[in-house]
């Protein structure tokens, strides 16, 4: 895709994404179904299938399912992911099902609050979801996932992966070890399955000498010598050197899972997830933003979590205070989502009210602060 005709692409599926993460409602069409999104700046080419929906994702990577249903991912014939239970926002982490258990848990981080963000990164280190999104990135049109831009599975890219898929020598295992993966660890030039697969795609435009097979070693050594430079070259010999050279481009053009270093498997998953909690932090707010309480007033005040455009169900809450001196958590009420608290301190105290929750039926924890101020 050119890169104009990519940029097209990206700003229709950022203004789709904003209208898309601004609230729970995900249906647009006709029928009842509802629309999800791999990854929140989009993954276009995927061919996905539910029980009832079958398609290629495209704006924004969006798809269509029925709630309770669950999808399968596949880039051509090679498959992704089987079984996933299709939501709003599908990430690589929901991809295996020992990695969908694990993201159930939470760790408490520095601050003493449960987190998830902790679990989101040992689910990142298994090797299923670094070599999958690492083989995503691989064969992404650009070879890279550039900020805000989405992954790209050309129709040309995928037609020749399909053609070389039966010739590997063996299946691609992405539960393999990170080295394993890449590298076959045989004492030959073997490649790898997944390096096999990338060798067979050419990612330049059609025709590109690059494309080209490059020339073997025998026909560089049957080809003239170059004249000496005091000589003109004949524009229609093909010399030896200029056969040499030929050949090295051609190879180094191959694209090898390699080029994808683990750090940009890191980047990439970080910042779409952090998008992720983001996006859901800012569906919720606190019925008090900023509390001015007198000294002298030390009833029992209670912070409530709202939603906005709906109801809120929560199936965790968890409070803290900054300075707990001045400002004391006396309880939390994942039932009545509200956090009670009083004042201790003396006058021109002052604390932040932490609060931190976890929506039902979604492992992010949501953290909103309240400031109180004593007088």
């Amino acid at each position: 895709m050119p890169r104009t005709h990519r940029s097209l692409t990206l700003l229709v599926a950022s203004l789709w994404l904003a209208g898309c993460m601004g609230g729970d409602s995900s249906s647009d069409s006709d029928d009842d179904t509802s629309r999800g999104q791999v990854m929140p700046s989009g993954v276009l080419g995927l061919t996905y299938q539910t029980r009832s929906q079958s398609g290629t994702t495209k704006a924004a990577g969006r798809f269509r399912y029925y709630p309770g249903e669950t999808i399968d991912f596949s880039i051509g014939n090679l498959t992704l992911a089987s079984d996933v239970p299709a939501s709003r926002m599908v990430t690589p982490l929901a991809f295996f099902a020992e990695a969908r258990s694990a993201l159930t848990g939470a760790i408490a981080d520095d601050l003493g609050l449960l987190s998830h963000k902790p679990v989101e990164q040992q689910v990142m280190d298994t090797p299923a979801v670094q070599n999958t999104v690492r083989l995503m990135l691989a064969l992404d049109e650009d070879g890279t996932a550039a900020e805000g831009e989405p992954l790209v599975f050309s129709d040309r890219v995928i037609r020749q992966l399909n053609a070389a898929l039966p010739a590997l020598a063996e299946p691609i295992d992405v539960h393999q070890s990170v080295n394993a993966f890449a590298d076959p660890d045989v004492s030959d030039d073997s490649l790898s399955p997944v390096n096999q697969l990338l060798a067979a795609i050419c990612f330049y435009p059609e025709g590109d000498e690059l494309c080209e097979e490059p020339p073997s070693q025998a026909e560089i050594d049957a080809a003239p010598e170059p004249p000496p430079q005091s000589e003109a070259r004949d524009p229609d010999i093909d010399y030896s050197d200029e056969l040499q050279n030929k050949r090295n481009r051609i190879l180094n053009a191959v694209r090898s899972i390699e080029d994808i270093e683990l750090e940009d498997v890191d980047d990439y998953l970080t910042r779409e997830l952090d998008a992720i909690t983001t996006e859901r932090t800012n569906r919720y707010y606190l019925s008090t933003v900023t509390a001015n309480i007198p000294a002298s007033d030390t009833a029992i005040r209670e912070v409530f979590v709202r939603r906005a455009g709906g109801e809120v169900t929560l199936d965790n809450i968890e409070a803290l205070s900054t300075d707990p001196g001045a400002v004391v958590v006396h309880a939390a009420s994942a039932q009545t989502h509200s956090v009670e608290y009083f004042v201790d301190g003396r006058a021109g105290d002052e604390s932040d009210l932490i609060v931190n929750f976890r929506p039902a039926g979604d492992y992010h924890w949501l953290r909103k602060p309240l400031r109180v101020v004593i007088e």
